[in-house]
């Protein structure tokens, strides 16, 4: 239903830490260490497969790729944390928030070079012989560019659809950042519409991605099993556990309150960056 007092918003003041003020300073201190291990081991991967030539593979290529992804989703969140956290400055700008929600929808990229690093494994474990020739350079660029589309092109239309609500006179966003459902509490305007949109999308990138991998691995799992060494199965199912991480954007909407969401906005935001780098590398066991 809409709501009285439309107003054109030119800002919005970010009240998530605010019920809580003894906690800045721990919470400011755990924020920066995990920020800082996440950058740190973001860009290590990326400078060790740039500098080493024997990490010049399509695998690596992609883990290169997801590091950037990690690396930039974490700064465009964290730090306005950090901000807040030390300064108690809440106030961001309308354009400052709808960029942030701009770039933190970008995430949905990881989705689907999730989904080309397991058609790459197929590729790898089922076509051994012709595997340099599948995932020429040219192929390889052109499935990052497809996944950087389609994620861009998702951020896009959620970012469109989402700002093109009216905002009430009250601008106070419940939130540690520009999210999706402390803006929608906040709309004026009709939002039935702009939610179906929305969902439509996020089920379409799960079910979509996750489909990709489930085939990938099922035809893997063919391969493997008539391989006539233990030793190398194993390895070759240690190549799984990466793609695990998929599953992480499912729980992303299970919170049922909005207090429930800033706590699992703050370990899908801030903590599950942090181990990524270690997570996939464990794709390099093969």
């Amino acid at each position: 239903m809409a709501k009285n007092n439309l107003t054109t918003v030119t800002r919005f003041i970010l009240v998530g830490f605010t019920d809580h003020p003894s906690w800045e300073i721990p919470l400011f201190l755990v924020f920066l260490s995990f920020y800082l291990v996440t950058i740190l081991g973001n860009l290590g991967m990326i400078i060790l497969i740039q500098v080493d030539v024997q990490l010049h593979t399509p695998m690596y290529f992609f883990l290169s790729h997801l590091s950037v992804l990690d690396a930039c989703y974490v700064s465009v969140i964290t730090p306005q944390i950090l901000v807040t956290l030390s300064t108690g400055r809440t106030v961001i700008s309308y354009g400052q928030c709808a960029a942030q929600f701009f770039f933190t929808f970008c995430a949905s990229t990881e989705c689907f070079l999730l989904a080309v690093m397991a058609y790459d494994r197929y590729v790898a474990i089922s076509n051994p012989l012709l595997y340099t020739v599948v995932m020429s350079p040219g192929r390889c660029w052109s499935l990052v560019a497809g996944a950087y589309v389609c994620g861009v092109s998702g951020a896009i239309l959620r970012t469109t659809c989402t700002f093109s609500l009216f905002f009430c006179e009250d601008n106070r966003i419940n939130f540690f950042f520009c999210d999706l459902p402390p803006l929608l509490k906040l709309a004026c305007s009709d939002i039935a519409n702009i939610e179906i949109i929305i969902l439509f999308f996020a089920n379409f990138v799960i079910s979509a991605n996750a489909l990709v991998i489930l085939i990938s691995y099922l035809f893997i799992i063919k391969a493997v099993m008539g391989m006539k060494s233990s030793g190398g199965r194993a390895k070759t199912f240690s190549t799984c556990v990466s793609h695990l991480l998929i599953f992480m954007y499912i729980q992303r909407g299970s919170a049922k309150s909005l207090e429930e969401d800033k706590i699992v906005s703050v370990f899908y935001t801030v903590v599950i960056p942090m181990p990524n780098p270690l997570i996939y590398s464990l794709e390099t066991r093969m």
